[in-house]
């Protein structure tokens, strides 16, 4: 087994994970059960399986793909991915502004 790959991936997808909607996703839920080790094995189990799908789909798409393809193909995702999510928080802030300017100038009293 390669001990640096081992580590390396281990290292990556621990701080990907932290902070994100999964992790609380399984505070909220352990919050409201009384059994956290369930949903510790619950939300492990899950994201093992997914773990094992990405990896089993990146090991068939590189021996169809070239890997340099594949990785400009999830360079080009992740950036299509976050200008998006800029341009709708860009939205929403241009829509709250808008909303506060029209209701600046109203009389809240009858």
């Amino acid at each position: 087994m390669d001990l640096a790959l081992l580590a390396s991936t281990f290292a990556t997808v621990f701080l990907a994970e932290l902070g994100d909607k999964t992790q609380l996703a399984i505070v909220t839920i352990s919050g409201t059960s009384s059994r956290p080790g369930a949903v510790f094995a619950g939300s492990s189990a899950a994201l093992v399986l997914a773990s094992l799908l990405g990896a089993a789909a990146g090991g068939s798409l590189s021996s169809v793909v070239p890997t340099d393809t594949l990785q400009l193909a999830a360079s080009v995702g992740f950036l299509v991915l976050g200008l998006r999510l800029l341009l709708m928080a860009r939205a929403d802030e241009d829509s709250a502004a808008a909303d506060q300017e029209s209701g600046a100038g109203q009389d809240s009293h009858p």
